[in-house]
């Protein structure tokens, strides 16, 4: 039988940094549970932004989420509007959902370069297209055309399932280029999921980019 690895978590220590940053042994349940919920919620409050990623770093006064973007702009706001909206909005949340926080919460804005070679940004645009009723044949090979034309990437693959089309039966659906190598663990493979949300039902889209091995 195979077992299907995340290919994030299978080079975590090796090409990969953990996502959620600190260390507390007495308070390490509540401070997992507020990671896993805090990201969730900036994940939807934030769809349509373009996010690569949400990491956490904790120290004994300071809670920093570093937000990855290719649209930064979008995220600050005016005049840092848009960063102190959404510090207040997740101080709201942990209070709501009594998790722990520190005495302050610093918020970190990353711009992405490049973002047609990460997986997430992908995703999103693939899910952005199927959204807007484009047939899903051509959001595939778009996406594949976007990903393929930077140098540094060396294959890709993007699968969708669902209801394909609005058929009255899922399927799935995949399209590939290049190498993709996942079983080595020194290639440099990205992988995310998404959700298309249709009003036949929700189209489940995953993208894997391979950059190159390091």
């Amino acid at each position: 039988m195979t077992h299907i690895v995340h290919p994030y978590s299978f080079r975590l220590g090796i090409l990969r940094n953990w996502k959620s940053r600190w260390f507390n042994l007495k308070k390490y349940r509540e401070f997992l549970k507020a990671d896993v919920l805090v990201r969730e919620y900036l994940e939807k409050k934030l769809r349509g932004m373009y996010i690569d990623s949400i990491e956490m770093e904790r120290s004994p006064d300071i809670f920093t989420i570093i937000i990855k973007t290719s649209r930064p702009g979008l995220v600050i706001g005016r005049k840092g509007e848009g960063v102190e909206n959404l510090k207040k909005t997740i101080e709201v949340f942990l209070r709501k959902h009594d998790l722990i926080f520190c005495r302050k919460i610093d918020l970190v804005i990353e711009e992405v370069r490049s973002p047609e070679t990460r997986a997430a940004i992908v995703a999103q645009m693939a899910a952005e297209s199927l959204e807007k009723r484009m047939p899903f044949r051509r959001v595939m090979k778009q996406a594949l055309d976007k990903v393929m034309a930077n140098k540094i990437v060396g294959g890709a693959k993007i699968m969708l399932s669902g209801r394909l089309g609005g058929a009255e039966m899922s399927r799935r659906e995949k399209l590939s280029r290049g190498r993709m190598p996942l079983q080595t663990l020194r290639a440099d493979i990205d992988f995310a999921r998404e959700k298309a949300h249709l009003p036949y039902g929700d189209i489940g889209i995953k993208v894997w980019i391979y950059k190159e091995e390091k």
